[in-house]
Order: structure tokens, then C-alpha cells, then sequence
């Protein structure tokens, strides 16, 4: 009975006592703050972000933000609970000395930690030339300022806009200027918008969506160059089908990079895709050895997924982010008996063109896909994404209440082409070939340390422990 006390009393220290840091002040990082409250932590919390702002909501960026229907700087994410936490908003983190326990500040100052979270997330890429980026008219959009920057530019009445990227966010800004009247181009390399997460047979019905909208929509072409003139005006963009647009605005929309340059010396599993950590949160070293102390949440994360044959994923999903960040903080209160997988079944939605798009599981892990309910032509169907027979993903067009059925069976590895709903019933329920890009085909050199065993995968970098 001793050793039973003890042992209790042991773990009611270990989960209210201490010292935890969370570098990344937005959602993932407050949702674990909270998690660690609700859950008996009584000790040090610390919170350390590089913007400014409490911590906001990101989606309505792109969306409520740029129509104008909502300030941007009116989309603070609720609090759910006191956290009572030391803010350091407004300075970045730019070191981690692991011996010492310590994060080192942009200020000089150093915080120490007895666990600590990784939650700093992505950022949005910049347009490649730095000179031409620095044009008045040239944006990204990530932070409520980008937000606040380029609503305001939209709502100047530019002669046309630009938009180089058809991703979900690209296209959810195409489809705000057409509803703001603007006309707009998007410039796409790929043959279709989204098909990189959802392949080339739901991009050609993307495709359709924005033409049939209005927009110019330019596919397999790059912008090689955008043009000012003498006072630092955006002018003119030249495309890579030798056509030049006159533009007022451009957007670039290219995809995330993670914020992982202040761990460099830190020597864990950091690269291209962000911090590899297990499935309990916990982040690897660079050697592939589990770290006690470190956990990570949110975009910068990425876990092997039993789903997806132990691949290692990095989702930028709002979810992920609240349910890893969860996760994490119970982990990091509990000793090994108690702590928790994190084994998210991906999920997502966007709202462009009148249509509100849902998605479930991993369908860029798919090569077939079957269109299940619905009619693709009306833009309202469901349709399934399978390999080696069996579901792996699943998207819907305004036919979102049967996500969860879909969702079920990819959590149980139900066969692919899955059986008939019983309702609404597709016309053709025969597997096609789902049209996604040649993974190994490089959008960007990835300094990966940790890849997982996807044989596409490439730049693996083993580099010894120094002393």
C-alpha cells in the first residue's frame, strides 16, 4: 500500500507541478493551454508568440474577412477557459538549448522549461522574387494584417486581380472577387485547381465551377515576372505562355512554410515538412530517438498515421490542430499508462462558388476514385477515393450530412469501391483513376530529416549527433 501512495503521489506532481512552455500562440497553442488548466496542471505556463495579436481564427480570413463583412481584427478565437499564463506576444522564439532546458527569445531573454510545446505553425510563402514582392499590390494572406492589407486593396476597385495558386485558398479568393464584381485571373501550373488535394477528376468539375463563375482561369501556365512602375505600383504581370496581364493586385497563394528555422541547432527531427514526432505528440530527435519532454500540435506537426500505413502526415487542418493540441497537453501531464494517441481522421471544408466543399480522410493517398451519390454535374454529389482496395478518403459538393457515413468506414478499412448508400444513388458507380500528381515530381527541395518509408519520398539527411 505504500508503494501505491507513493507512486500516486508521485503522478499527482507530475501532472500539476512544473514549468510548460508553449511556443506558438495561436489555436493549437491556446487550445493545449486550456487542456493543461482543465486537466489539474497548477504549475508555470508560459505562452510565447511572434505576432502581436491574442490568438485568432485564420479561416475567416479568406473568406468573411476579404468580403467585408468582417474586421480583421474581429476574429479572436473564444477562450474556453482562464489559463492564467505569462503572454509574450509580439517576440519570436529563436533558439531551443535542449541541455539546458531552455527557448531563447528575439529580446535575449531565455525561458526555461520543463516541457515544453512546439505549435508555431506555418507561414505563407512569399513570392519568390523579393524585389518584385515589395511592389505595392503584391500580397500573401496568412495574418489578420495580410487580411486587413488586402481587403482593403480589394475593396479599391483594382482593374483586375491576380491570384497565382488554385488551391482551396486561392480559389475561396477567386470566388470572393466574383462576388465583389472584380474580375480576377487565376494563374494555375498544375492542369486544374485542387488537384493536388483532391486529383484531377474533382479538378476538372473545379475548373468548370470558376469559368462558369466567371473567372479567367489560366491553367498550366507559371508567372514568370510582375512589372511596376517608377513610384512602386504593381503594373503588369508576365506569364509563361508569353501573355502579360494588366493588374493592380496580385495575391500569392503557393503554399506554407513551416517555422521550424529556429530549431536548426536543436537537433531534432526538423525539414521541409515540419517537426516528426509519434503518435502521442512526443517530437523524435534527429536520430529517430523519442524525446521525454518536447512535444509538438498543430500545421508544424507530423505523425505516423496507422491509417495511412505509419506514412508520416502534416495536415493544416483547423481540427488537427484543436484535437492534437489536446492530445499533447494530456500527454505532457501524464506518465506513460496514461497518455493518449493522437489519430485524427482528417477532415475539411471550403466554401467557394456557391458550393460548400467537405472532405474526410487522406484522398491524395488514393489512386481511384467513384463517384457515389449525386450528379457531378449539378455539383452536388459524394464521391470516394480508394486504394488497394480499399476506402481511404472521401469528398462531398453540398452534400456534407454524409461526411460521417464515409467517415466511418474509412476508420474501419471498408473495401473500396465502398457498397451503394441506398440513397441518391450515382448514375455510374465505376472506379476511375483519380488523376493526382507524380508525388515525385519536386515543388520544392525538401530538407527532410525524417521522412517515413514512402518510397517517393525524397532528400532524406542523416546527420550524426555532434558534440
Amino acid at each position: 500500500m505504500t508503494h501505491v501512495f507513493v507512486a500516486d503521489d508521485l503522478v499527482a506532481a507530475f501532472r500539476a507541478e512544473g514549468e510548460i512552455v508553449i511556443v506558438g500562440a495561436s489555436l493549437a497553442g491556446l487550445r493545449a493551454a486550456e487542456a493543461l488548466r482543465e486537466q489539474g496542471f497548477r504549475g508555470s505556463l508560459t505562452l510565447i508568440g511572434d505576432e502581436p495579436h491574442e490568438p485568432y481564427d485564420r479561416p475567416p480570413l479568406s473568406k468573411q474577412v476579404l468580403k467585408g463583412w468582417v474586421p480583421a481584427d474581429h476574429t479572436k478565437l473564444p477562450r474556453m477557459r482562464a489559463i492564467d499564463a505569462d503572454w509574450r506576444l509580439g517576440v519570436a522564439a529563436t533558439g531551443l538549448d535542449r541541455a539546458n532546458r531552455q527557448v531563447l527569445l528575439a529580446t535575449g531573454e531565455k525561458v526555461f522549461y520543463n516541457r515544453l510545446l512546439i505549435a508555431t505553425g506555418v507561414r505563407a510563402r512569399p513570392w519568390f522574387n523579393p524585389e518584385e514582392a515589395a511592389l505595392n499590390g503584391v500580397f500573401t494572406l496568412r495574418t489578420c494584417a495580410d487580411a486587413a492589407r488586402l481587403q482593403a486593396a480589394l475593396q479599391a476597385h483594382p482593374r483586375r486581380v491576380l491570384i497565382v495558386g488554385a488551391g482551396f485558398i486561392g480559389s475561396e479568393m477567386a470566388s470572393v472577387c466574383c462576388d465583389l464584381g472584380l474580375p480576377v485571373t487565376v494563374a494555375e501550373r498544375a492542369d486544374a485547381p485542387l488537384v493536388g488535394a483532391l486529383g484531377g477528376v474533382i479538378g476538372d468539375i473545379a475548373a468548370k465551377m470558376q469559368r462558369d463563375a466567371g473567372v479567367d482561369l489560366r491553367t498550366g501556365v507559371s508567372v514568370q515576372a510582375l512589372e511596376g512602375d517608377t513610384d512602386g505600383h504593381l503594373r503588369r504581370a508576365r506569364l509563361s505562355d508569353e501573355t502579360t496581364l494588366d493588374v493592380d493586385v496580385v495575391v500569392a497563394s503557393l503554399g506554407s512554410i513551416r517555422n521550424v528555422e529556429w530549431l536548426e541547432d536543436a537537433q531534432l527531427a526538423t525539414g521541409f515538412w515540419g517537426v516528426a514526432c509519434d503518435a502521442g505528440c512526443r517530437a523524435f530527435d534527429i536520430n529517430g530517438v523519442v524525446t521525454d519532454n518536447i512535444f509538438v500540435a498543430g500545421d508544424v506537426a507530423r505523425a505516423p498515421h496507422v491509417l495511412y500505413d505509419y506514412q508520416f502526415l502534416s495536415l493544416e487542418h483547423w481540427d488537427n490542430a484543436v484535437f492534437g493540441a489536446e492530445v499533447a497537453a494530456t500527454n505532457m501531464i501524464n506518465l506513460e499508462t496514461g497518455r493518449r494517441p493522437h489519430l485524427p481522421l482528417p477532415s475539411f471544408w471550403s466554401g467557394q462558388f456557391g458550393v460548400n466543399i467537405k472532405g474526410v480522410g487522406v484522398c491524395s493517398f488514393g489512386d481511384e476514385i467513384v463517384f457515389t451519390q449525386g450528379s457531378p454535374a449539378d455539383h452536388r454529389f459524394a464521391a470516394a477515393y480508394g486504394r488497394r482496395g480499399r476506402i481511404v478518403g472521401a469528398v462531398t459538393f453540398n452534400h456534407g450530412k454524409w461526411l460521417p457515413y464515409y467517415g466511418a468506414m474509412i476508420e474501419r478499412s471498408a473495401p473500396f469501391p465502398p457498397p451503394p448508400p441506398g440513397y441518391d444513388k450515382a448514375g455510374d458507380l465505376t472506379p476511375m483513376p483519380a488523376r493526382f500528381p507524380d508525388p515525385r515530381v519536386p515543388t520544392g527541395i525538401p530538407d527532410v530529416v525524417l521522412t517515413g518509408h514512402d518510397p517517393t519520398s525524397r532528400g532524406a539527411e542523416f546527420r550524426p549527433k555532434t558534440s
